[in-house]
């Protein structure tokens, strides 16, 4: 590599730093959460009660109002915002949202916005196509090996990237255990079927009663191997990883955990302590994030959020390009940003700490990982590649 390359890579390293710095700052910026009128009078022990989060989540453009500042944008989203998406955002999140900015990640993730209305040609109500794969009640199964759980259609807080706004929200659902009565048939009759994933919605709102019957029952299915559980709760609502949840969920061994963060910013204390505690009962945790534009889609910030999960023990496992889904437009950015954030990963940071960027196959063609290209040629025997710093090697067969 020439000086100038040297020079150049030198001096993006530098920036990096002190772009990495600029969010360790303002991860440190956090209010407490009797600074907000909403919560003033608010004491510890209901703020450490997740059913008391729950209960008051807010819901309306007034008590919102009392939390940050609503732009013109907010506000004209907040006048739309019902159906199956709703507004709901717990109190711990919303404690988090800078009452100034309205770039702030949390913000942009939970209030709705007027762009959410501007629908592209290309988005679809369903992107992944689940409904059509999908055998029986809250079920779906795409790949030969594993099929997916959907436990509930609510979630702690409503993120407006949702990929599956068509089905989550507030709204009625049946509780009887027997729902699912159909889709634990067809995994038991489906010999193949080695890995469940339970998802929703958040399967972690539900009562711990209501998880363990499920886990049971998928449990006590001979060729199931593998039991996952997909949850943005250790970061949305941390108060309801409780001990007597963990010491559950512990008996169930082995049992994996992904969960969804998308920004250093919601590695809170709070946070850490519920990923600690399912890490400490010997749950192998992964993390999913979502590619969003003006959120995470500078490398330093992701390079930020990795090194952070880390250090909770929680391993970087996928950055998913947003879906096409309708009303998220304004979050997509090209593919070319999601590559190029890999690269500023792969050679840079721990192989541990670097996700695969994967893009959902629109209409059902699954996870289809993207990444820079580092092979330049190949021949009979023979491969031309560049590693991450752009150094060119041959490998002979």
């Amino acid at each position: 590599m020439d000086k100038l390359s040297s020079n150049t890579n030198l001096k993006i390293e530098n920036q990096s730093v002190q772009q990495e710095t600029v969010v360790t700052r303002q991860i440190k910026r956090i209010r407490d959460y009797q600074q907000i009128s909403l919560y003033k009078d608010v004491n510890p022990l209901d703020w450490e009660d997740w059913h008391w989060q729950l209960k008051n989540r807010i819901r309306t453009k007034e008590e919102l109002a009392e939390v940050i500042k609503l732009t013109p944008e907010e506000g004209e989203g907040l006048k739309k915002a019902s159906g199956r998406l709703s507004l709901s955002i717990t109190p711990y999140w919303a404690a988090l949202m800078d009452p100034e900015d309205a770039n702030c990640p949390f913000r942009r993730q939970a209030v709705p916005v007027a762009q959410e209305w501007i629908i592209s040609p290309h988005e679809m109500v369903d992107p992944c196509a689940e409904d059509r794969d999908s055998p029986a009640p809250h079920l779906v199964h795409r790949y030969p090996d594993r099929v997916l759980l959907l436990a509930t259609e609510h979630c702690a807080m409503y993120c407006r990237h949702c990929t599956r706004r068509r089905l989550v929200g507030e709204h009625q659902e049946l509780k009887s255990a027997s729902r699912f009565d159909q889709a634990i048939e067809y995994i038991k009759s489906n010999k193949k079927v080695r890995d469940v994933l339970i998802s929703g919605g958040d399967p972690f709102i539900l009562e711990d009663e209501e998880i363990e019957s499920l886990i049971e029952r998928i449990r006590s299915i001979s060729h199931v191997e593998l039991l996952r559980i997909g949850t943005r709760i250790p970061v949305s609502l941390p108060q309801r990883i409780t001990e007597k949840l963990v010491l559950m969920l512990k008996k169930y061994s082995p049992l994996w955990v992904s969960i969804h963060f998308n920004h250093p910013k919601e590695i809170s204390k709070r946070c850490k302590i519920a990923c600690e505690m399912l890490a400490d009962a010997g749950m192998p945790l992964g993390s999913q994030t979502v590619l969003l534009k003006g959120i995470n889609d500078r490398p330093y910030i992701m390079k930020r959020l990795v090194h952070e999960l880390i250090k909770i023990r929680v391993r970087p496992y996928y950055i998913y390009q947003c879906d096409p889904v309708r009303g998220t437009q304004h979050f997509r950015t090209p593919v070319a940003t999601g590559i190029n954030i890999v690269e500023k990963l792969r050679g840079y940071t721990s192989g541990y700490a670097v996700p695969t960027y994967v893009i959902d196959g629109p209409g059902g063609g699954g996870k289809i990982p993207i990444g820079p290209n580092y092979i330049l040629s190949q021949a009979k025997g023979k491969y031309v590649l560049r590693n991450y710093k752009g150094k060119i090697y041959t490998y002979l067969e």
